[in-house]
């Protein structure tokens, strides 16, 4: 117990003594010379005893250095005495006779630590590993790698031997220390967050294999996977499909259990690609963990469930929700990555042309009525809610929305959450909140009678009501509410414009090249008056994972319910009949804004005969 007593004091004094402010005398004990940092930690050979760090300071160590003049010294020392108790370092700063890093290194080599900048490439995974990212940002450490039982570390603060020796407690590990800026450490600790630990996916695969077995029928079963779901391996490898999915901006993971493999698939810019296949005697192990982070029954293996994590990705808050559902093989899971850096956007990055942008906006500021967004599913339909809402005075204003589930939380707007096993229908939500003095009300989805009723009497009554509904193009909006149950004169009366919309992804601006057009789409071409030698299309690359695109854009179709629609849906509401008025506006369709942005070079031909293949076979 008295050793431990003096080690630490040990510690305490080393810490003191390197400070150039520090003006005192310490006794020797009969103990002996008190033990250095560079024993306690293992620096490069170079040390320091303590008193030869009594003796130097900051100042007159740059000037062995070789980065401080004897005429600069002079001046510092000069400065001293007029301000005692003035930091060197300070005085230093001030005359600008060394910047930041020069301190540093000044500090490393007092301390007999090695000072250099710091790289990404030099991180191993394994070691940054060891200690926990918000640790690492807190106290400016960062793991670099391990060799022969030690472990190199960075950090800004070598004088902070608590830390250091918190560091050594943690890992278990003897520490060789290197000096680095500030700068490096933060932005090589933001990048290993951002990527939320990258590593080596084989290896960890390898680990599972090893650690969890076969899961056999037992009444033991729920007991073992539990264990297994929080087995380190296993935690790293979910950890690693959620942070790899958001670094390749996925919206959803799909991780479907197989015969003799699991197959994990990331949908990018819409489309699927297959990422990795472990071993099938994972899969339980990965599901349990994902139920855990939910919150959800793991013993529940015969019946869906859903639920969602929150998690912190680099910084920034990310929303995941998980839908489980029993398959021949094991539970399918689906996680949903809702980011809220993706919303609120404003309509200046969504591909909207700057007149539908003024058009669409007047829209949102109409006192009444209701605005309707269409499209199938994954076409980016609350997206634009939202950032409709971001355009409304939500100070003077009172914003309600209705969802299921509540997708992102607006600061500005009183949401409220569907849950049909309660009671809490979309219909019995809008019903009370017709009753909480509403001014714009955002309904999730329009889908039954009984909603798209209290819809239209509330946009009747002097409110604002945003929606979504599933159809094909803008005109076809007016025959689904028919067959909802609106009578057409209702829908005259209080619908004010449809938006329909799709997303295509763009040509990837890294492999972006000219591209000429294959035989049998170059009179689909001709037909759009597109030049056919002047068009654009990806080579493809590893930054799009060689599909030659690489982000989305929507294209758009507006129809605003004019005098002549109103007269055209109160005589005859067929799905062509609206169509023909809505073309003879001259207003462009979905397939025009396609072409368009073809033309501009943002995206393929392809691309928009795919999203709007099903229109023009209308």
């Amino acid at each position: 117990m008295i050793g431990q007593k003096f080690d630490k004091l040990n510690k305490i004094r080393d810490r003191f003594l390197a400070r150039p402010e520090a003006k005192f005398d310490i006794c020797e004990n009969s103990s002996g010379p008190i033990t250095g940092l560079s024993t306690l930690y293992s620096p490069p050979t170079e040390t320091h005893t303590s008193d030869e760090l009594n003796v130097h300071d900051v100042a007159e160590t740059l000037l062995g250095m070789g980065r401080l003049t004897p005429e600069e010294l002079s001046t510092v020392r000069g400065e001293q005495l007029k301000d005692i108790g003035t930091d060197t370092i300070q005085i230093l700063l001030k005359l600008g006779f060394a910047d930041v890093e020069d301190i540093l290194a000044a500090r490393a080599h007092m301390y007999g630590f090695e000072f250099r900048h710091i790289k990404l490439e030099q991180i191993e995974p394994s070691a940054f590993g060891m200690l926990e990212p918000d640790f690492i940002i807190k106290n400016h450490i960062l793991p670099i790698s391990v060799e022969d039982g030690i472990l190199t570390i960075a950090t800004s603060e070598p004088e902070n031997v608590f830390i250091l020796d918190e560091v050594k407690n943690l890992t278990g590990l003897e520490l060789n220390i290197i000096v680095s800026c500030t700068e490096d450490i933060e932005k090589i600790c933001a990048s290993l967050r951002g990527d939320s630990l990258d590593y080596d996916v084989n290896d960890l695969i390898q680990d599972i294999s090893d650690d969890v077995e076969v899961v056999e029928e037992s009444d033991k079963q729920t007991e073992d996977l539990e264990k297994m779901a929080g087995e380190s391996p296993v935690i790293k490898f979910v950890n690693y499909l959620i942070s790899h999915a958001i670094k390749e901006n996925a919206s959803d993971i799909h991780i479907e259990p197989k015969s003799k493999e699991t197959k994990i698939r990331y949908r990018i810019d819409g489309v699927l690609f297959e990422d990795m296949n472990p071993p099938s005697h994972m899969h339980p192990a990965i599901v349990s963990r994902l139920k855990i982070m939910s919150n959800l029954d793991i013993s529940e293996r015969r019946l869906p469930q859903d639920g969602k994590i929150a998690v912190i990705v680099g910084g920034r808050g990310i929303d995941l929700r998980v839908s489980i559902l029993p398959t021949t093989h094991g539970e399918k899971v689906v996680i949903r990555i809702l980011d809220s850096q993706s919303i609120l956007r404003g309509f200046d990055d969504s591909g909207m042309s700057k007149n539908l942008v003024s058009v669409f906006t007047q829209q949102i500021a109409q006192p009444n009525g209701i605005l309707l967004v269409t499209g199938p599913t994954g076409s980016g339909k609350s997206t634009t809610l939202y950032s409709a809402l971001a355009n409304v005075d939500g100070k003077t204003l009172n914003v309600s929305t209705v969802e299921d589930p509540v997708e992102y939380e607006l600061a500005f707007a009183n949401q409220v959450s569907v849950n049909d096993r309660v009671g809490m229908t979309f219909s019995a939500a809008l019903r009370s909140l017709l009753r909480q003095d509403p001014d714009i009300i955002m309904v999730g989805e329009i889908r039954d009678s009984e909603t798209s009723k209290i819809a239209v009497q509330a946009a009747l009554t002097g409110h604002l009501v945003l929606s979504t509904l599933h159809t094909n193009d803008a005109p076809s909006t007016i025959t689904r509410l028919v067959n909802i149950g609106i009578e057409p004169y209702l829908i005259a009366a209080s619908l004010n414009a449809v938006l329909a919309q799709r997303l295509v992804r763009k040509i990837c601006p890294n492999c972006k090249e000219p591209y000429t057009a294959p035989e049998n789409l170059k009179k689909q071409i001709d037909l759009t008056g597109l030049n056919s030698d002047h068009l654009f299309a990806g080579r493809g690359c590893d930054k799009c994972r060689n599909s030659g695109y690489s982000g989305r854009i929507g294209i758009y179709e507006f129809m605003l319910i004019d005098d002549q629609i109103k007269s055209i849906i109160n005589s005859d509401c067929s799905a062509g009949a609206v169509r023909k008025a809505f073309i003879e506006t001259g207003t462009p369709t979905l397939y025009q804004d396609g072409i368009a942005k073809v033309a501009a070079g943002l995206t393929t031909i392809e691309e928009i005969l795919r999203v709007t293949d099903s229109l023009l076979q209308n």
